[in-house]
């Protein structure tokens, strides 16, 4: 996974495919890569819903694809997860209830793990 981590961890987004090809900023944390959807975040909808996505990850450097990977979906506990969901807010840049972001979140967002696949042909 060698590829997903170092593309995970140098860049701050990435592309869903849901309805159409979504742009979303991440945090990689524990072998998996974290986002928040809804509650005045980004909006990825179906993501919460789906059991599996497609993943883009782009070059820092040249903005080329990197690496196309499938990744299993997985709502968390965010308070039993809470140490991603801190790793999260600490990488939300420009919030605008720094202090109460997580307070947030945990009432009106769905902090969403995407667990890397096998890497997909192409």
């Amino acid at each position: 996974m060698g590829v997903i981590e170092e593309g995970a961890k140098k860049s701050g987004i990435l592309w869903l495919s849901l309805d159409r090809p979504r742009l979303a900023w991440h945090t990689w944390h524990d072998g998996a890569i974290y986002v928040v959807t809804g509650g005045g975040e980004q909006e990825l909808p179906g993501l919460a819903g789906s059991e599996r996505v497609e993943v883009t990850l782009r070059s820092k450097d040249n903005g080329g694809r990197l690496v196309v990977f499938d990744a299993s979906v997985e709502v968390v506990d965010q308070a039993a997860d809470a140490e991603a969901v801190a790793a999260l807010a600490k990488d939300r840049l420009n919030a605008v209830d720094g202090a109460g972001l997580t307070a947030r979140w945990a009432a009106e967002a769905q902090v969403v793990r995407l667990t890397p696949r096998e890497p997909a042909a192409g």
